[in-house]
């Protein structure tokens, strides 16, 4: 496997970084995980605009262009002969002292990773998925904005960490106000009396890709999308669950808290967004 590393493409086994590295030391970078579908890259506009953002976001320069940049991904993909995959693109803001202070950093590291990804076996998206409700609070909109998305993502392991010790694979994160934000990797979506809802951005949450995407194919569909704040007692009372995400996709939730979602099963809804998205990615 080949990694792109500063420029220059290295085996898998000799893509080091510096531990001085603030990107270690301190989350201190940006990244997208994107994917591509028989050698066509998903939105990677859309990406690569959200990944600048993000760097600007916490004054990090990014050393090279956007196109650039996308060139770079295409050169890696191509290196590693993958059609069908992931591909992690990350900027730290590179090698500085053992102090907070970046400008003692003096370029940042870039470094992009093409692989394949597999986040849920098949037969979760044939019976769908349980999730529970985290403890674990999402971010402070005014401390870490959920928007930027960095290298700290602390906040969703820890919730993670509870998903896993509650036997499952996801959890769902509240904000600081108790409304539902998004899961530890996913945006989340309910369906109720044929409408969809999702948390807004100003919930506190990362505006995803494929989030976006969804939306957009429900509003093809002429399904009403409605971003509104959401409790938990709107999820148990939802008549179809799903979660979106780059790496995901479309994941049906059929329990959460061990409440059993609508009669238990993936939705017809929630069926049909994803039979269109694959369409759409696919073909």
């Amino acid at each position: 496997m080949k990694i792109y590393l500063n420029g220059k493409l290295v085996e898998k086994e000799k893509a080091h970084i510096s531990v001085f590295d603030h990107g270690l030391l301190y989350g201190d970078g940006v990244f997208e995980g994107i994917r591509t579908y028989d050698s066509l890259i998903f939105r990677m506009k859309e990406h690569i605009d959200r990944l600048y953002k993000s760097a600007d976001a916490i004054e990090l320069a990014i050393p090279m262009t956007k196109t650039k940049m996308i060139e770079a991904v295409i050169r890696t993909l191509k290196a590693n002969k993958l059609k069908d995959g992931y591909i992690r693109l990350v900027v730290t803001r590179g090698v500085g002292d053992l102090g907070l202070d970046p400008r003692k950093c003096s370029k940042p590291t870039v470094f992009i990773i093409t692989d394949k990804i597999s986040l849920y076996p098949p037969e979760v998206y044939q019976n769908g998925l349980d999730i529970v409700t985290a403890s674990t609070m999402r971010n402070h909109p005014n401390a870490v904005n959920p928007r930027l998305k960095s290298l700290n993502y602390l906040n969703n392991i820890l919730a993670k960490i509870e998903a896993i010790d509650a036997g499952t694979l996801e959890a769902v994160m509240l904000n600081h106000l108790g409304y539902v934000a998004e899961c530890t990797g996913d945006n989340i979506f309910i369906v109720r009396d044929g409408r969809l809802y999702t948390p807004p951005i100003a919930a506190g949450i990362l505006e995803g890709i494929t989030r976006d995407e969804i939306i957009d194919i429900a509003r093809v569909f002429k399904i009403e999308v409605r971003e509104e704040n959401l409790t938990r007692q709107d999820l148990y009372t939802a008549d179809e669950c799903f979660l979106t995400g780059t790496a995901a996709e479309v994941v049906p939730v059929v329990r959460i808290d061990k409440r059993t979602i609508g009669d238990g099963k993936p939705g017809a809804v929630t069926k049909r967004l994803a039979e269109e998205f694959h369409r759409r990615t696919r073909e």
